[in-house]
């Protein structure tokens, strides 16, 4: 009997920057599907701890979210902000929050869906005490067999060396490092030597005239009198941020890699 031999092809993976509130909700609505269709997206995996009015995510928010056209909610420190979320970290939703939390937390790192694992994970310097996120991916990577052949790694980070050292890291073993959390895009996407697409921060999607995604007045005086007061979500104009990345599904090795930028 003769054997079928499988061809792989060139997969492309659309990452979306995190995703502030109202306004970044609304241009992934709009946006989404058209994009999915431009650029025959496999898979969307949408950061969306910042979802629901800029700080967490509900299970309104993310239904919106999966309505719109993504296929995995990637998330960070802000998961735990709306605590209705937390009972669904461990049910079907595909929902993710990273995987170097200690032990015993709600909810699972990574998951699997075709020939494509998605991983979330969270740096440590500058932004929290977690276990480390290098021993982590190294366990994890070790642990499951067999490995899907694509492997995509949302970094929730702040530090810039510690993204950068993590996309060396896992250079040729995993097929791309996206950095999320700072929501100010970089201008360093590249295919490492090993085959691995690499960026250091996606960037937002949410509102423009914003600092980070939050009003420019409510930041300012936070910064002028040092006195803690409530930040809320910008207004007006939104931008729409992503990263494409081709992968082949036979050697997870990353093809591409390009910046997607809308304004609305």
């Amino acid at each position: 009997m003769q054997q079928s031999t499988r061809i792989g092809r060139n997969m492309q993976i659309l990452a979306v920057g995190d995703v502030i509130g109202r306004p970044g909700r609304a241009a992934l609505q709009k946006l989404l599907s058209g994009l999915r269709e431009q650029y025959k997206v496999d898979m969307a995996i949408v950061n969306s701890e910042n979802a629901a009015g800029g700080f967490g995510l509900t299970l309104s928010t993310a239904e919106e979210l999966f309505d719109a056209g993504a296929d995995v909610l990637t998330s960070g420190n802000h998961i735990w902000a709306q605590k209705e979320i937390i009972p669904y970290l461990d049910g079907e939703l595909p929902i993710l929050r990273p995987l170097n939390y200690p032990p015993g937390v709600p909810g699972r790192g990574y998951l699997i869906k075709g020939r494509v694992m998605v991983v979330n994970l969270i740096g440590r310097t500058f932004i929290g005490n977690f276990d480390c996120p290098f021993r982590a991916m190294d366990g994890l990577l070790s642990e499951v067999k067999p490995l899907s052949p694509v492997i995509i790694v949302d970094f929730h980070a702040e530090a810039t060396s510690e993204k950068v050292a993590m996309g060396r890291y896992l250079d040729g073993r995993v097929s791309a490092v996206l950095g999320t959390h700072t929501h100010v895009g970089t201008i360093d996407a590249k295919l490492l030597p090993g085959g691995t697409a690499y960026v250091t921060d996606i960037g937002m999607t949410g509102p423009v005239d914003s600092v980070i995604g939050d009003d420019v007045g409510a930041v300012l005086q936070r910064f002028l009198t040092a006195i803690p007061n409530r930040l809320y979500v910008g207004k007006g104009k939104t931008e729409f941020t992503a990263m494409l990345v081709g992968v082949s599904d036979d050697t997870g090795k990353a093809t591409s890699i390009e910046r997607i930028c809308r304004e609305i």
